[in-house]
């Protein structure tokens, strides 16, 4: 077992960046705009999709985003995260 010590603020921080990149990547290439995945989600504002695509002032997205934007655009949840995320 690792030690949670031993993980640092900036590989989370890294994490976001890469799952935020990967949204814009997959929402792209289903040609769909921030504001229509926004409302598609629940929210009235793109500020929430635009800000966490790429983790403005640490915004981003959580579970139930991703758990909601992976229905929507119909794609595994896992898609979204780096594929050396588990190593």
């Amino acid at each position: 077992m690792k030690d949670i010590l031993n993980l640092s603020e900036d590989y989370i921080d890294e994490m976001y960046r890469e799952i935020g990149k990967n949204v814009k990547k997959i929402r792209m290439e289903k040609g769909v705009s921030q504001l229509k995945l926004a409302q598609a989600i629940g929210h009235r504002s793109v500020s929430i999709v635009s800000l966490a695509e790429i983790c403005h002032n640490k915004q981003h997205f959580n579970i139930e985003h991703l758990v909601k934007i992976a229905y929507v655009l119909d794609v595994d949840i896992c898609e979204f995260f780096p594929k050396n995320f588990y190593e």
